[in-house]
């Protein structure tokens, strides 16, 4: 079996998808680098650098600093799959940070999206 096509896409190339959808809610950009920041430990500098480079979805991932262990608690549908279903380690990291991009433009609240006590 092949493996999935959005492993291979650059961060780069998404990016700017999930800025336009959460900007067109009425968040901001810093609402969307902070959850990306929480869920892999990339600083604002680390994610410049990584979308300069043009790293694929896999590198990003694998080479983030230190995925927070607090993303195991993201459940709930994204592109019609339970998060907490999803079998393949990348796939659901990929999809635990879709589901944290839909709860900023959702305007859910930023405690609740980074699995805080308020």
């Amino acid at each position: 079996m092949s493996e999935h096509r959005i492993y291979g896409m650059s961060f780069a190339s998404i990016y700017p998808h999930y800025v336009t959808k959460v900007e067109r809610k009425g968040h901001t950009k810093d609402e969307l680098d902070q959850v990306i920041t929480w869920l892999t430990g990339y600083d604002s500098a680390g994610l410049e650098r990584v979308i300069e480079s043009g790293a694929d979805m896999r590198t990003f991932f694998a080479e983030a600093p230190a995925m927070n262990p607090s993303a195991e608690l993201i459940t709930g549908v994204i592109c019609g799959v339970r998060v907490e279903h999803i079998e393949d380690p990348l796939m659901k990291q990929i999809r635990w940070m879709d589901k944290l991009v839909d709860e900023v433009a959702r305007g859910k609240k930023m405690t609740s999206i980074l699995r805080t006590p308020a």
